[in-house]
């Protein structure tokens, strides 16, 4: 390996273990799930904290640690430092595996140096916000603000763990609407307009009445308030599709390593809209659809997002040419199949078709996405 070079930008090393993340931790999960391996604690928490923490996290401090500097104009991080933040993310995924099979206290062993990782990447971020000397920092602003409810978020987690059951509602909704989404909602909002050449006047209301919104549906969503919930996400479903569509993206008209982004976007008010209808297809036939709504956000938006930002700065930042080749556009429009395959499976839940399969299907397309995505890519992020 080529460590020099995998090591010369922040987000090579933590593109490459949030892959694999993503392969391991859905193996376990499968395992967990379906009874073959025994586990300390829930399979649900298992997939939310593993997943929000031990992938999205990863990957957004890649490409923070790359392009917050540059957002607010100061210096690029020291090496020395996303380096060793970047090796303690490694010794606290390792844990975490162990702690599946070993137990719960190697489990949270991982996740308080996890929790010790994310404090020292929010720590240089917020650093570099206060020093900056730009004129607008907003969107710095509102970035930085999802990171520190993901560490809040982290922390209820762990007490989560030390036998506070009450917390766990409060965790998985702060840490999927205020971290994983906003924060990528974020990034999203200032750079997809940037490389889509958009120049309509930005609204300064909308991220700020946006986040009031993600933050009511993460209180009405862990306390159960379906229809609060319900009228909640139409409403913030509404607001941000008004929003998109006012920028005039035109994504039909746009290349593949564009568009997938635009999908992504439009993903978001559809994906809430969508959750809407479904709460109420649960209130009026009082079936259970399984966490349709949260897979329609984070594997329609956030996971796509994920995708399509990755492979562009992937391919941007090591000095090829940001194009999607066939492979790229099969896994771009693989996610969606995942996304598909995974709400029939919600469907099955809640209507007892006897289609159990799907879970085992959907969750091996997952780890086939990564899988092939880590084997076209890794070698990018590891040698140029």
């Amino acid at each position: 390996m080529n460590t020099k070079y995998f090591f010369s930008q922040p987000h090579q090393p933590f593109f490459l273990l949030s892959i694999i993340n993503a392969v391991v931790f859905m193996g376990l999960f499968v395992l967990g799930y379906k009874g073959v391996i025994v586990l300390e604690f829930t399979p649900l928490f298992f997939h939310v904290y593993s997943f929000i923490y031990g992938v999205f996290f990863l990957a957004f401090s890649g490409f923070l640690f790359t392009t917050f500097p540059r957002f607010n104009q100061t210096e690029v991080i020291q090496k020395e430092y996303y380096v060793r933040v970047f090796f303690l993310s490694l010794l606290a995924s390792m844990l975490l595996y162990v702690g599946v099979f070993f137990g719960k206290y190697i489990f949270l062993a991982g996740m308080f140096l996890l929790l010790l990782t994310e404090a020292l990447m929010v720590y240089k971020l917020y650093m570099i916000y206060i020093t900056s000397r730009v004129t607008d920092k907003s969107d710095s602003f509102w970035i930085l603000g999802g990171n520190f409810f993901g560490l809040f978020a982290h922390i209820l987690f762990i007490g989560y763990m030390f036998g506070v059951d009450d917390l766990f509602g409060i965790a998985l909704s702060l840490s999927v609407f205020m971290f994983a989404l906003f924060t990528a909602f974020s990034i999203a909002q200032r750079m997809i307009p940037f490389f889509s050449h958009s120049f309509a006047t930005k609204n300064t209301r909308f991220i700020p009445v946006s986040f009031v919104l993600f933050l009511l549906v993460s209180v009405s969503s862990s306390m159960n308030l379906h229809y609060i919930n319900t009228l909640l996400v139409l409403i913030l479903s509404f607001i941000l599709a008004k929003e998109f569509l006012r920028w005039k993206l035109d994504p039909f008209a746009s290349p593949a390593i564009l568009w997938v982004l635009h999908l992504a976007l439009f993903w978001l008010p559809a994906g809430f809209f969508l959750w809407g209808v479904c709460n109420i297809i649960e209130i009026v036939s009082g079936v259970d659809l399984y966490f349709i709504g949260y897979h329609f956000v984070l594997l329609g938006f956030l996971t796509t997002v994920l995708i399509g930002f990755g492979t562009r700065v992937i391919l941007g930042h090591s000095g090829n040419v940001p194009y999607a080749d066939k492979v790229s556009i099969i896994l771009f429009i693989f996610v969606q199949v995942i996304l598909f395959i995974r709400a029939l499976y919600s469907f099955n839940v809640g209507y007892g078709w006897g289609m159990d399969f799907l879970f085992d299907i959907a969750s091996l397309c997952w780890i086939v996405l990564f899988g092939v995505w880590g084997l076209k890519f890794g070698k990018v992020l590891i040698t140029r």
